[in-house]
C-alpha cells in the first residue's frame, strides 16, 4: 500500500531566518535581486566589455552560484483598484469621464496584449564543513542530496552567516563592475518568492524588497 507524504517533504526548505534559507541538509542559502541591463542599446564596445567583466566576475568566483529568471504576467489589479479610489473620490465631471476611459483603456490593452515581468535572482550558498566535499558542488545549490548532512546548530548560525555574507558581497560588487545593482532579499521577500514559486497559477503582487 502506497503511503502518502506530506507536500512539506518535497520541499528541501527547513526554515527561513533573517534573509537565510536553512536547508534540510544543513547548509545555507542567501538571494540577491539583481537589475537587469538594457544591452542591445549599448555599443559594440560597450557591450564587448560587458561581457569581459561578467566573465571576470564567473572566473573570480570559489563557489557555486545559480543564476534565476523569473517571467509572470503582469498584475495590473492593484493598479486598476487605485484608479477606482481616484474615480470615486473625483469632483469633477470631466475628470471622472477621462479616469473612466482611462480605465478601460488600460484593462483592454492588457487583455489583448501580454505584458511580461522579468526578475532576475542570484541565489549564494554556504554549506558547513561537516557536508561532504566529494559532492558535486552544483548539486547543493538548492538542496540536492548529499552523502553527508547535519543540521545547522543555531550557536553556529551566526558563524555561518558571516561567511555566507562575505560571500554575497563577492557576487554583489562583481556584478555592480557590470552594471548591475543589487539587494538582498529578507525573510518576508524570501518567502513570498518561494510561495509564488510553489503557486504558480496565483497572482501576487511584485516583489518589492524593504530599503
Amino acid at each position: 500500500m502506497a503511503v502518502s507524504k506530506a507536500t512539506q517533504d518535497f520541499v528541501p526548505i527547513k526554515e527561513i531566518r533573517d534573509g537565510v534559507v536553512m536547508l534540510k541538509d544543513g547548509s545555507m542559502r542567501a538571494v540577491v535581486l539583481a537589475s537587469s541591463i538594457n544591452f542591445a542599446l549599448k555599443s559594440a564596445d560597450e557591450q564587448q566589455a560587458v561581457i569581459l567583466q561578467f566573465q571576470t566576475f564567473l572566473n573570480g568566483l570559489d563557489f557555486p552560484i545559480q543564476i534565476s529568471i523569473e517571467s509572470r504576467q503582469l498584475d495590473i489589479r492593484p493598479y486598476i483598484a487605485t484608479l477606482e479610489e481616484r474615480y470615486k473620490n473625483e469632483l469633477g465631471d470631466l475628470m471622472k469621464i477621462q479616469i473612466r476611459e482611462y480605465i478601460a483603456f488600460i484593462k483592454n490593452f492588457v487583455d489583448q496584449t501580454s505584458i511580461m515581468t522579468k526578475s532576475f535572482f542570484v541565489v549564494i550558498p554556504y554549506s558547513p564543513a561537516t557536508i561532504s566535499s566529494s559532492s558535486n558542488p552544483f548539486n547543493q545549490i538548492m538542496g540536492k542530496p548529499q552523502t553527508k548532512s547535519s543540521e545547522t546548530k543555531n550557536d553556529h548560525f551566526e558563524e555561518y552567516r558571516t561567511q555566507l555574507e562575505e560571500r554575497i558581497g563577492t557576487v554583489s560588487q562583481g556584478l555592480s563592475r557590470c552594471g548591475i545593482r543589487t539587494i538582498q532579499l529578507g525573510t518576508e521577500e524570501i518567502v513570498e518568492l518561494f510561495y509564488k514559486i510553489f503557486n504558480p497559477g496565483d497572482l501576487e503582487k511584485p516583489i518589492m524588497p524593504n530599503k
